[in-house]
């Protein structure tokens, strides 16, 4: 059944709020059967690919306010390195048909109950036709320092046609655990084996998505 339609910002989204994003090497035998875009591999060195997962807390300030749990993987695109967006939820409507209408980003409904402080994070996250995952973080060492980076996805739009989201972000690092766990079927149950090779929170972040 179709989706009714939902109103969304234009691109590009100027978001904030806080997040907590998570590397992980995985041998690339190992990664679930996600769909690329055409001309799109994963990036694999010694055999093993790389996934980063973000918990993120968008609040009040920017375009949108909602909570979103999103897996990338790294890839090669053409001689260059980005990231495609392989599994996502959010909990908010506009933010999921903006997503996937604007970008071609595969979000999915899902429901949220996060917990943070200052120097640790729990969330789980709850969707229909998976199991439960949850996912638990603690600060180890603030970093003294405004933290500036830029990425860029590659995704296919609904109409088959690739898409390149630029993708701006700022804000106070901080080094840290974590660790993700939920069922044998979920699509990152390849995250809850394995410890991320690097944790690290990101608050008071800006960011721009799009352009």
């Amino acid at each position: 059944m179709e989706r009714p339609a939902v109103p969304f910002p234009p691109s590009p989204w100027r978001l904030t709020g806080d997040m907590v994003v998570s590397l992980w090497r995985v041998p690339a035998d190992d990664l679930p059967s996600w769909r690329l875009p055409a001309g799109v591999r994963p990036w694999v060195v010694r055999r093993r690919a790389t996934l980063v997962a973000f918990w993120v807390d968008y609040r009040p300030g920017g375009v949108l306010a909602y909570r979103e749990f999103l897996i990338a993987l790294a890839v090669r695109h053409g001689h260059r390195l980005a990231g495609s967006t392989v599994a996502a939820w959010v909990d908010d409507d506009g933010a999921l048909a903006g997503g996937r209408v604007l970008w071609g980003i595969p979000k999915e409904p899902g429901v949220f109950m996060l917990r943070a402080d200052s120097r640790s994070t729990r969330a789980e996250l709850t969707a229909d036709g998976i199991p439960s995952g949850r996912f638990r973080y603690q600060d180890v060492l603030r970093l003294p320092f405004r933290l500036s980076a830029r990425a860029h996805l590659i995704q296919q739009l609904p109409d088959g046609t690739e898409c390149r989201v630029p993708m701006r972000i700022s804000g106070r690092p901080a080094l840290g655990r974590g660790r993700v766990s939920t069922g044998p079927q979920a699509q990152w149950s390849v995250l809850a084996r394995r410890q991320p090779v690097l944790s690290l929170a990101v608050r008071d972040f800006r960011s721009i998505v799009g352009s």
